[in-house]
């Protein structure tokens, strides 16, 4: 009977607040009012946190912006033999100026502001006659010499220190709403004139030779030629650290030195047959003869 009453009167004090302990029930005055502040210190915490984080806000804005135009000047630097000051740089390069719009048009674009991105896009297209879409993904240290005729397509994408030069487009082959624009590795150069058309990726290190019309994937360390453009594997690769690659002299001519070799069998086939069979040089049709010193023959072609 002893043990029946104890149970019970040891469960209601296990239950119960102890009077001056270290546990309080929740339900407590005191409780409440401790719980309270707590919600209210870590509250007014949050909000100082949202109004720093909005003061130096514009802080650190300006601090990116300070490092990227530092980076395309010392692009420009880079790649650009001409270029004397950084006053000179900022004020007489449409190329940088196209790459600072797009900065900005970009991030409007990202933050679902299509309309005032492609306005302001617009804007720098007639300021500088150098075209890219909002859309496009543009990597640090672009360069863009001379830029007028300039067009990059939405989808398309370039890589970090990559340099195009008038006239080029990057454009697109599809009416999909996907990726339909070329996509261009690290460190690529693309000559004046040269066009890069579709859903197509270009190796890291490539020269695209002026006027060439790509279609196809190149892959990396290659130079590109021609209509359509050839692909040439290169005898010395490019790496990242070596100096940009703007050779655009040291371009090869596949087609040309196929038609060399070609015309020179022809001639050495015809030598043979007319030593043995003993015929005069009459006895042959006349053929375009193979350039001598690199130099084709006007008689050859009735001028």
């Amino acid at each position: 009977m002893q043990t029946t009453v104890e149970r019970p009167a040891q469960r209601l004090a296990e239950s119960s607040p102890v009077q001056g302990g270290e546990t309080q029930s929740p339900d407590t005055p005191q409780a409440v009012i401790g719980k309270l502040a707590e919600e209210s210190a870590a509250g007014l915490g949050g909000l100082l946190r949202k109004g720093f984080d909005m003061v130096t806000a514009p802080v650190r804005m300006a601090v990116d912006a300070v490092s990227l135009l530092k980076e395309e000047v010392e692009s420009v630097y880079e790649r650009d033999p001409a270029a004397r000051s950084t006053l000179e740089i900022l004020t007489c390069y449409p190329g940088v100026h196209a790459v600072l719009g797009h900065r900005m048009s970009h991030w409007m674009w990202e933050r679902e502001l299509k309309t005032p991105a492609r306005m302001l896009s617009q804007f720098a297209r007639g300021f500088t006659g150098i075209e890219i879409h909002p859309g496009a993904t543009i990597g640090p240290r672009f360069f863009i010499d001379h830029g007028m005729g300039v067009v990059i397509g939405e989808t398309a994408e370039v890589g970090a220190d990559v340099t195009l030069y008038h006239g080029v487009t990057l454009g697109g082959t599809s009416l999909n709403k996907g990726k339909r624009h070329p996509t261009l590795g690290d460190r690529v150069v693309v000559g004046a004139g040269a066009k890069i058309l579709g859903a197509i990726n270009i190796g890291e290190d490539t020269r695209i030779g002026a006027n060439a019309v790509v279609v196809k994937s190149v892959p990396a360390n290659a130079v590109v030629v021609g209509v359509p453009g050839q692909n040439v594997a290169r005898s010395k690769p490019h790496r990242s650290t070596d100096a940009p690659d703007l050779n655009h002299g040291s371009l090869p001519d596949p087609v040309g030195v196929s038609l060399h070799s070609l015309l020179q069998r022809v001639a050495t086939l015809e030598r043979h047959s007319h030593n043995e069979h003993g015929h005069g040089e009459n006895g042959h049709e006349p053929h375009i003869q193979a350039p001598k010193a690199g130099m084709w023959h006007g008689e050859d072609f009735s001028i």
